[in-house]
């Protein structure tokens, strides 16, 4: 069994060892990038839950201070209307039901957030290949 001559257009060990090292870091950084563009989309997501969690939280506070006296004292109109303290009651129960709505939306927008899916599977994916 003759050996044929190595040629200049064969590669090498070392050019295949380079080669299979740059498509693995390609590989690797495009995962990554990847995961960064599903993570920015759910962080999206979970920064508008949040927001509505922080309108919840002003609307409750501020409607208890400010907006409950006026309603309250125009239910109790001069006397005539229901005793104040079942005004003030009436006005503080309907601030208490919005923050809850707001709260629940809130909680809504949260749970769409998720894990970065494609990226974690791809990767599975490049494991096993490399495994082979």
């Amino acid at each position: 069994m003759a050996h044929e001559p190595v040629q200049d257009s064969d590669p090498t060990i070392g050019r295949l060892v380079s080669d299979a090292s740059r498509d693995f870091s390609s590989l690797l950084r495009n995962e990554i990038r990847l995961a960064k563009s599903e993570i920015q989309v759910s962080v999206k997501a979970g920064g508008l839950g949040i927001a509505m969690f922080v309108a919840a939280g002003f609307f409750a506070m501020m409607a208890l201070i400010m907006l409950s006296v006026a309603i309250a004292y125009f239910i109790n109109w001069n006397g005539k209307g229901l005793s104040l303290h079942w005004a003030f009651l009436i006005v503080f129960g309907f601030y208490l039901l919005l923050a809850a709505v707001l709260g629940l939306i809130g909680v809504r927008k949260v749970k769409k957030v998720r894990a970065p899916e494609k990226a974690m599977a791809q990767a599975s994916e490049a494991k096993q290949i490399l495994k082979r």
